[in-house]
């Protein structure tokens, strides 16, 4: 009974707080806390839910591993292909090498496919691959490459490497252009080469083929380029309510962004940028002519934004609908309130806590989770204290 009582409760403040505004019924307050529940993980990358507490993690400095939230037991997933670049072997401070993004089939539940991206490697460098694998047994079975962001190369960073399903049941991911400074770009950058992997936002069939309903660049762009103009782009996700996509954006020094992710659209890096070149001789090439994408909203700081999720849980009813974005550098969680794809407010979370913070996610009950950048990374939940009260 008093279970009941509670999801009553719970429901009437779900309500009341989404009633217009002309109601002037107030939100509880939220105040966030944060509970541990895993720790001891080598830099998290992601998390896949497969159900309320059966998880599957990448660590970028360690495993793919599957893990279980009650029980704190964890299992490394055998089989990873041997082509990992783990950045544990490189010795650079800007190395962002690993295993990143893990998330399942619409269909896992029935096929067991999961996909994964990573930093492979070969005897010339490393790049961004994608695989789609079947777990069986807590081991990768079936592996086949989805994608290869060819050409391999020294540089260790900006692999990019985020994946959602769109609500059309297709695999949308993010490759980085792989630059670190603006100086070692070609006469035409990188991101704006459509013959050249790097720098783009894709769509593929779930098998890896392309859609017959993507855009169009002519004959000399590569397969799959769904957006271009895209510098290190991690976070990817749907908005449930309408299906749309959004991702965040990595800026060189500070212009950091959240974009909406539109068909056929340029993002513009590096012709245009909202932040400043790490390099500030550097003069990007005129390309007169060029529609360039806006972002929706662009930080004055540096915020380093990674994952990023639509909240859709009850334990803060104030926030439903609300971004919730993760970020590396100057702060751990950010709220950002949007009506009509337009962004009304940004709140910093935690600000005398910060921490990095890799990704955010919610969990099929509408648990809101964080993994945290470091040595000792933990997994931690996001709770509202005032519920307790």
């Amino acid at each position: 009974m008093k279970k009941i009582i509670i999801y009553i409760i719970l429901v009437l403040l779900y309500y009341s707080c989404h009633k217009e505004a002309s109601d002037n019924i107030p939100c509880p307050a939220a105040q966030p806390e944060k509970t541990i529940i895993l720790n001891e993980l080598k830099h998290p990358w992601s998390i896949c839910f497969l159900d309320e507490t059966d998880v599957l993690i990448t660590e970028k400095d360690g495993n793919l591993i599957r893990a279980d939230l009650n029980k704190k037991t964890r299992t490394i997933i055998e089989g990873f292909p041997a082509d990992l670049a783990d950045s544990i072997r490189v010795k650079d401070f800007r190395d962002n090498s690993g295993i990143f993004e893990v998330i399942k089939h619409p269909d896992f539940k029935s096929n067991r496919l999961i996909y994964i991206s990573y930093a492979a490697q070969n005897n010339t460098g490393t790049t961004t691959k994608i695989i789609r694998a079947k777990l069986e047994n807590d081991k990768l079975n079936e592996i086949q490459p989805i994608f290869i962001a060819e050409p391999f190369s020294a540089d260790l960073f900006h692999y990019g490497g985020g994946m959602t399903f769109g609500k059309d049941g297709k695999l949308y991911f993010t490759i980085g252009e792989r630059l670190y400074n603006e100086r070692d770009e070609p006469p035409l950058p990188i991101a704006q080469d459509l013959s050249d992997k790097r720098g783009k936002i894709y769509r593929l069939n779930s098998d890896g083929s392309v859609p017959e309903d993507n855009p169009d660049f002519g004959s000399n762009a590569q397969a799959g380029i769904y957006a271009l103009g895209i510098r290190a782009a991690q976070g990817i996700t749907v908005n449930p309510a309408n299906g749309s996509i959004w991702f965040s954006e990595h800026g060189s020094t500070q212009g950091d962004e959240l974009n909406l992710l539109q068909k056929g659209a340029n993002y513009g890096w590096p012709i245009k940028t909202s932040g400043k070149y790490r390099n500030p001789e550097y003069q990007a090439p005129p390309m007169e002519g060029t529609a360039f994408t806006e972002p929706v909203h662009y930080w004055l700081q540096t915020i380093a934004p990674t994952g990023l999720v639509f909240y859709t849980g009850k334990a803060f009813p104030g926030w439903n609908g609300d971004i919730i974005l993760s970020g590396l550098s100057r702060g751990s969680l950010w709220r950002i309130h949007l009506e009509e794809n337009q962004v009304i407010s940004v709140e910093e979370l935690f600000v005398n806590d910060r921490v990095r913070s890799r990704k955010v996610a919610l969990s099929p009950n509408g648990k809101l989770y964080i993994l945290t950048d470091e040595k000792n990374g933990k997994l931690v939940e996001i709770r509202n204290a005032a519920n307790n009260n």
